[in-house]
């Protein structure tokens, strides 16, 4: 079985790609399984850039095809940001509550209405030599929270509003979220891609 890598060590989102790449005759593993490849800074100034520098690099160091995502979330009422910096916005080695929290204080006092917000996905693919095969992108719009619901996820997804369904990310079911999230609409444009590379 062909081996596929995903370009990260966040537990969650590996988690999250390997159950939507689940029905694909392919062997996902990640960073988690390749210690000693040293961690990509994300310079980029763009999803996409992100996303294929983290790809191309780790095909490049193991000789083995390799997705990489690069998401955030995205405020209307800030600018779209925090954006591309989402990971690291509230500081280097920030934990998950503590960027929430940072989120809660610049949208203190905020209605509903203003606290409108998108959770976007780009996803790339390169082959065995680090060469590009396809990018895709997804979205998912909802709103902020005024506290975090929910223990689903990671990241902001306790804090992330679907008011459609009422529940937060973090509260909704896993094979819900699979259906909806920023992260599974961009995966499922790619999914053909891989099954053919693979």
């Amino acid at each position: 079985m062909k081996e596929l890598i995903v370009a990260s060590r966040n537990k969650g989102k590996v988690h999250e790609i390997r159950e939507l790449l689940a029905d694909l005759p392919v062997k996902v593993t990640s960073l988690l399984d390749y210690p000693k490849i040293p961690d990509v800074i994300e310079d980029g100034a763009t999803y996409e850039a992100n996303a294929l520098k983290k790809a191309m690099a780790v095909a490049r160091a193991t000789g083995t095809m390799t997705i990489a995502d690069d998401s955030g979330i995205e405020i209307a009422v800030l600018g779209h940001a925090p954006g591309i910096y989402s990971s690291r916005f509230a500081g280097k080695g920030a934990s998950e509550k503590e960027r929430n929290r940072k989120l809660f204080k610049m949208l203190q006092g905020m209605p509903m209405s203003k606290r409108r917000a998108r959770y976007r996905c780009v996803v790339a693919l390169v082959d065995d030599k680090g060469d590009e095969i396809s990018v895709a992108q997804g979205t998912c719009g909802g709103y902020i929270t005024t506290e975090e619901r929910g223990t689903n996820g990671f990241g902001f997804d306790p804090v992330f509003l679907l008011k459609r369904y009422g529940k937060t990310f973090g509260e909704l079911s896993p094979s819900l979220k699979a259906k909806i999230s920023h992260r599974a609409r961009a995966l499922a444009k790619i999914k053909g891609v891989i099954q053919r590379s693979i």
